[in-house]
Parts: C-alpha cells; structure tokens; sequence
C-alpha cells in the first residue's frame, strides 16, 4: 500500500512539474531553429573558400569529401538497420497481439512522390527557417555557396558577413548547451508522467533491446569505424573525444545543437577544416543510425501489435525504408516525425490511425539515446571521410603534430 502510494505521489510531482520543466526543453528546439543561421552559413563559408588559382583543385576536393561523406552516411545506415532487423527477428517486441489499441486523426496522408520531394525542397523560402526543412535548406545553402563563389568569392560582403554569422552562432549554441543535463532529466520526466505504466508492458520490452544496444554500439561499432579512418591512433582519440559530444546529445536530444561541440572535437583531433564542415553539419540531418535503429523497431513493434509476422523476405524493403527516414529526418527532437508518417504510409496505409501513436510513443521513448548515436557517430564519421580526403596517415600527421607542439611548449 505504501509502495503505490509512493508510486503514485511521485507520478503526481513529475505531472506537476513537467510542464515548468517542459520550458528548457523547447527552448532547446526554438534554439535549435535559430541555430539553422549557423548550419546555413557554415556551409556556404566552406565553399566561399575557394581562390582562383587552386579553385579546380578545391572544387574537386569539396566533390570527393560531398561524395564519401553521403556514401558513409548511407553505408553505416544500412547496417544499423540489419543490426536491429536481426536483434528483432531474435526478440521480437511484441509477444501477444494488442486487442485495445487507441487511434489518433492524423490529418491528410501524403503521397511516397510527396514525401520524397519535401526532402529537398519548401513550399516557400520562409519554410526554409523551420526545423522541419533541414535537407532543403543544406541544398540551398550549397547551391547559394557556389552563386557567392561566382561572385566573387571569400573577399565579397556577404562571404564575410557569413562567416562572422558562423562564429557567433557556434558560440551562441555552445552557451545554450550548457544546460543541457536540466533539459535531460526534464524529457525523461515527462516521458515517465506519460507511459509511466506503459513502461513495464510492451514498450519496457522494446527499450529493454533499444537502450544497451545503443551503448554496445558506442563501444564496438564505433571503434571498427575510428580504426578503419584512423588506423593505430584511432580508437583511443576517437575515445577520449567523444564523449562530449555524446552527452550533450543525450541532453538536448538534437543533432543540431550538437554541432558546434562536434565541430570543436574534430578540430582537436586533426580533421580538416573543410572535412569537419562537411560532415558535421549534413551529418545532423543526414546521419541517423539510432534513427535506424528505431525505425526498424518501431516497423516490428507495430507488426507484432497486430499480429503480423516480420519475416526475412521483408528485410530490403525495412532497411531501405529505414535509411530513406533517417535521411530525411531534421536534426531537431522528435525528428518533425517525419520517419513516423514513412512507415505509415509504406507499411500501414489502411492502419495509419492506430499504427501512427504506436509509432510516437516509441519515438518519444527511444529519442534521448538514438541521438546521441545519430551525433556521436557524426564525429566518427570525420574519420572515414579524412582518410579518403586526406590518406590513410592522416591522423599519424595530426598525433605527431600535436606531440612536437607540446614537446615545444
């Protein structure tokens, strides 16, 4: 009796206080909007960096890093998508098929040629200033690089004005990440107040499988990739810079606002300036492995809710579906629930009502730790596409470096 009196008080304070607690966390997201300036400048400040006698040769350098990062994005994509196929086929999220499941009015549906074409580009240039049009606006942003570039190049005025737009912002991010472990607790609290009784059923079974294995891909999955781009020296940097980037992700649940941490750690490490501000940015939108992981979890959550079979035929379309959503989700919390809305019109079109809620409790749930692997893995990234950029020796030079600078100081 005196336990769920307990219980039940403290259900009541987190109902109580959340919504005061809820403040910090939007304010991460309308943060997280502003800090758009920053990704939009970045880019473009990258591009305006070209000089008329090396401008080919950097034209081609820009290609090759666009290139390898977009491959290593979809390449990593891909196997966390097989990873959880295979964990859920092992443990299945769902034992009994649900009899009372609840429906929610979505609006109207969107049409596969739809969503595709949202990915890349806004009904109007004010909805490139929202977070829900991350991939159209690092379009822009390129193609608004190259016009500055024609005219004129880094000595123009609106270069300069970018790149000065760049540093404040990065250091205005950095100042609002500072609170990010209040803004942690304050999402958990609500998601206890929410599907506090939830937690134990189905859904405690799902994060149960989620949460360690986000951390056992921190710790296997990650160093393969470290050593891949790095070689010898690899695992232990990729380790002992990490780690920030990783709980300020946990904190904020935004890629985005991770971005200036991320950036920092890859310049102390040794990777390019033009590398870093390439990956870094798309990867808040573009790299999504925890994303991956959720997606397939939610697609096999959904299927054992009404009893259906996810069967080994089923494999490339999950996967592909998986990486299509983790591409087109914007680096913000919750992701605009763009993945939510792909895999009901794919899997569940006559379902859409019942699977979609289903689709964001997970989401909700599962948030905190798919972004801290969708922004820790964006640092690794750097990684791989420096060895292509750069050479396989790239972070010896750079270890070497640092060690004859100290050995100086």
């Amino acid at each position: 009796m005196l336990r769920h009196g307990s219980l039940r008080f403290f259900r009541l304070l987190i109902g109580h206080c959340r919504e005061d607690l809820k403040v910090l966390v939007v304010a991460v997201i309308e943060h997280d909007q502003k800090l758009i300036v920053s990704l939009d400048a970045g880019l473009i400040d990258l591009l305006n960096g070209l000089q008329a006698g090396e401008q080919d040769r950097i034209m081609r350098r820009a290609g090759k890093i666009m290139g390898v990062t977009i491959a290593t994005f979809l390449t990593t994509a891909a196997i966390a998508a097989v990873i959880m196929f295979a964990l859920m086929k092992i443990f299945p999220p769902v034992l009994v098929p649900w009899n009372d499941i609840p429906s929610e009015e979505i609006g109207e549906y969107a049409s596969i040629s739809d969503m595709i074409v949202n990915f890349f580009t806004a009904s109007d240039f004010v909805g490139l200033l929202t977070r829900k049009a991350m991939l159209p606006l690092i379009v822009f942003s390129v193609l608004f690089g190259f016009a500055t570039n024609m005219a004129g190049g880094s000595e123009t005025l609106v270069a300069k004005w970018l790149s000065s737009m760049t540093e404040v912002m990065m250091k205005f991010i950095k100042i609002i990440t500072y609170y990010a472990p209040v803004a942690f607790f304050a999402i958990f609290a609500g998601l206890v107040a929410d599907y506090g009784p939830q937690i134990a059923g189905s859904y405690g079974r799902a994060m149960a499988v989620y949460y360690p294995l986000c951390f056992i891909y921190i710790f296997t999955a990650f160093p393969l990739f470290a050593w891949f781009g790095g070689g010898k020296h690899g695992i232990k940097t990729m380790f002992r810079h990490i780690t920030k980037p990783a709980l300020v992700s946990l904190g904020t649940c935004s890629s985005v606002a991770t971005i200036p941490t991320n950036l920092e750690e890859a310049e102390d490490t040794g990777v390019s300036k033009d590398v870093a501000e390439m990956v870094v940015p798309l990867g808040a939108t573009m790299h999504m492995d925890g994303s991956c992981f959720s997606c397939v979890l939610k697609i096999a959550f959904v299927w054992g809710v009404f009893g259906q079979e996810m069967s080994w035929g089923k494999l490339i379309p999950i996967v592909l579906v998986a990486v299509l959503s983790s591409v087109g989700m914007s680096g913000v919390p919750g992701g605009g629930y763009i993945g939510e809305y792909i895999i009901c019109s794919i899997f569940f079109p006559n379902q859409i009502e019942l699977a979609f809620p289903i689709l964001v409790a997970i989401g909700n749930l599962v948030d905190p730790p798919a972004t801290m692997i969708n922004s820790a893995g964006d640092y690794v990234v750097t990684f791989i596409v420096s060895r292509f950029a750069d050479g396989k020796d790239w972070l010896d030079k750079a270890v070497a470096k640092k060690n004859a600078a100290a050995k100086a100081e």
